[in-house]
């Protein structure tokens, strides 16, 4: 081997990046109009996707049909930089690659900014029903915080009720364990709004075990919830009112009644056949029976 052809093997080693010529990325040829075959490498996925869990057995289930029959919907990306970014569709994105495909079909689409990618991702995954209640909530939290949208313009966006987003949020305040089980399906979401009405962490967890120990539905559970939040009610003495008629009658009977027994007292205490009583004692025995002529 010369001196000359391994100086340049070298050189070709060690020349900076920058002087070494880059591919160009490629653009696709549109196989159907408005469908292009993209590469699966070309493609990333959605950093803001609101699909948080994808099931390994599902996924294997789609990749098992899309070697049969092939991605029959396409997914839905955005061109960046280095290729493309998923938009809608990491499912099938993901099962093509357990297929072992090299292309993917796809809906090439403009994109002005990342959070107008995330409420198209999220309006596409509440479309097609994919998304369990907690992803939902918790893509209504990202579009809310990271991309200042009020629960109106949430609302608006996704074609839902203000309220319902406002609901939705809401099921972020549950206990870590409580939202564990809605991501699981343990619980549904009207469980989750019922277990919300508790005053506290505690009391949400108690609420959560009895449902889960019951299997109430979610009317039975909001009813439980709400017997569990009322404090026992003390009882209430009934008085029925007295006619002035009967009063005054009770009146007078009870005045006879105390003059009979002040004659009977006044003859004990003067009696000579009783022990002798002393004056202290006969003192106290006149108080008790006054204080009964008072009341």
């Amino acid at each position: 081997m010369s001196v000359n052809r391994l100086g340049k093997g070298l050189e070709a080693l060690i020349r900076p990046k920058k002087d070494q010529k880059k591919k160009p990325f490629k653009k696709p040829v549109a196989a159907k109009p408005g469908i292009t075959e993209i590469p699966l490498k070309d493609i990333r996925p959605n950093p803001n996707q609101p699909r948080r869990d994808f099931d390994e057995s599902v996924l294997d289930e789609l990749a098992a049909s899309i070697k049969e029959k092939g991605v029959i919907t396409p997914v839905t990306v955005r061109e960046v930089d280095s290729g493309y970014e998923l938009v809608a569709g990491e499912r099938r994105w993901r099962a093509s690659k357990k297929s072992r495909k090299k292309t993917i079909p796809a809906y090439v689409i403009a994109v002005k900014d990342d959070a107008e990618m995330m409420e198209m991702a999220l309006i596409e995954n509440i479309q097609r029903e994919d998304l369990n209640p907690l992803e939902e909530s918790e893509a209504y939290a990202v579009l809310n915080s990271k991309f200042d949208m009020s629960h109106e313009a949430i609302a608006k966006a996704v074609g839902k009720k203000r309220v319902t987003v406002s609901n939705s949020l809401r099921l972020l305040k549950l206990p870590s364990d409580i939202r564990k089980s809605l991501r699981k399906g343990h619980i549904s979401a009207g469980h989750a709004r019922a277990i919300l009405q508790a005053k506290t962490g505690p009391a949400m967890d108690k609420i959560w075990k009895y449902i889960l120990n019951k299997d109430l539905s979610v009317r039975a559970a909001e009813a439980w919830v709400k017997a569990f939040n009322q404090p026992p009610e003390k009882k209430k003495i009934k008085v029925t009112p007295v006619s002035p008629q009967v009063a005054a009658l009770e009146n007078q009977l009870m005045e006879s009644v105390l003059a009979m027994l002040l004659v009977t007292l006044n003859l004990v205490l003067t009696s000579r056949k009783l022990p002798r009583i002393s004056s202290l004692a006969k003192h106290l025995i006149m108080e008790c029976f006054a204080l009964h002529l008072i009341q």
